[in-house]
């Protein structure tokens, strides 16, 4: 039987697209080059932040904060998501004075989600850091979940609902004729009325198939974690001026990230650890939390992401054909956005237009002018 929508990537993007599809009576098959989450979607750091963000992306992630505070719902599981607040610290007042000019762009969006706590209660929240922090910007909503069950959670609720997920199964060819989007991979020949691209670091490759050039590259952030230890920090934390992402998992362990990269051969898809990034993102933890100092790296790793030259996805329509639509691109920060891109995506494919704006995600916003 020929689906309504053919969906290529089965990572978090793919799947959460294929379950709003499917709560609205579409029959939906989605083809995965790997295994489901083998790259950026099962290796990423599970960040749930609103902090930070790309303006444009701002009401994405707020409306994707709702979402995830009653995931349950959607995905008849928790993710083992836990919203203990995240935070930005300042270790100087020239840090502080940045966070600050953060906060007032952010209220001057009409949003209020990320404030500025002074060193009281910066240090009320974070009793163990170096006393020589001085404030910080501050979003008590935000938290972690962890990634390989939320897409394990997304999936299974899809399959529930009659999606079909085809791993194993990579795209070596795209056109469309006679109404139809024909999809070619060395398991089989698969057809569709409409086509979703949410490839991730492939995507760009499908792109060309549409006749949209973009200027995807892919990356390979690293990420460490520790032997496990007594509880000791709550929410998760990153600095102004340096590259971290630090959180306390539930099992003890501590997850340390920061947007280091490894070595990467794309062609080859494989990565090499850079210890020299990992040995500056290792001091930066002992800058902030002396007390660290010998606690045991035990496991690295880099997943393969998708970055655009301005860091925000492409979300939206193909800008060359009628009856594809682009999800891809989200430059190590798309775990919080993923429940709201999949509605965003139903939306346009069923309604012809997205309830949140969207224009800044165009495919063709990289495009020469003119």
């Amino acid at each position: 039987m020929t689906p309504d929508v053919l969906i290529i990537g089965g990572g978090l993007m793919g799947a959460s697209t294929a379950l709003q599809l499917a709560k609205r009576d579409q029959k939906v098959l989605v083809l995965e080059k790997d295994a489901p989450g083998r790259h950026a979607s099962g290796v990423n750091a599970g960040g749930l932040r609103q902090l930070n963000r790309h303006p444009a992306e701002i009401p994405l992630t707020v409306e994707a904060a709702k979402l995830w505070r009653n995931i349950r719902e959607l995905v008849d599981s928790d993710c083992d998501a836990r919203f203990t607040g995240q935070l930005r610290v300042a270790e100087n007042h020239q840090d502080l004075q940045l966070l600050q000019q953060r906060a007032d762009l952010v209220r001057s969006l009409g949003y209020t989600h990320e404030t500025i706590i002074d060193r009281d209660e910066l240090f009320r929240l974070v009793p163990v850091l170096s006393r020589h922090c001085v404030g910080a910007l501050y979003c008590r909503e935000d938290g972690y979940a962890r990634p390989y069950h939320t897409l394990t959670a997304f999936r299974r609720k899809a399959q529930s609902l009659g999606v079909t997920f085809l791993a194993g199964n990579k795209v070596v060819g795209v056109e469309r004729t006679n109404d139809l989007w024909q999809v070619q991979t060395p398991l089989g020949h698969y057809q569709a009325p409409i086509l979703v691209n949410c490839a991730g670091a492939w995507a760009n490759q499908i792109a060309k198939a549409l006749g949209e050039e973009v200027p995807l590259t892919p990356k390979a952030p690293m990420l460490m974690i520790t032997e496990r230890l007594p509880p000791f920090i709550e929410p998760v934390l990153g600095a102004a001026s340096r590259k971290l992402s630090f959180k306390q998992m539930q099992n003890g362990t501590l997850l340390i990230g920061g947007a280091h990269l490894a070595r990467l051969d794309f062609g080859q898809e494989r990565t090499e650890i850079d210890w020299g990034k990992l040995k500056e993102s290792a001091a930066t933890v002992t800058a902030l939390f002396p007390q660290l100092k010998k606690v045991r790296i035990v496991r690295t790793w880099a997943g393969l992401e998708a970055f655009m030259p301005d860091n925000i996805p492409v979300i939206g329509p193909s800008s060359t054909l009628e009856h594809a639509y682009h999800a891809f691109g989200f430059s190590a920060h798309g775990f919080q956005l993923s429940p709201i891109v999949g509605i965003i995506m139903s939306q346009l494919i069923l309604d012809g237009k997205s309830q949140l704006p969207i224009d800044a995600f165009r495919v063709d916003r990289f495009q020469k002018k003119g």
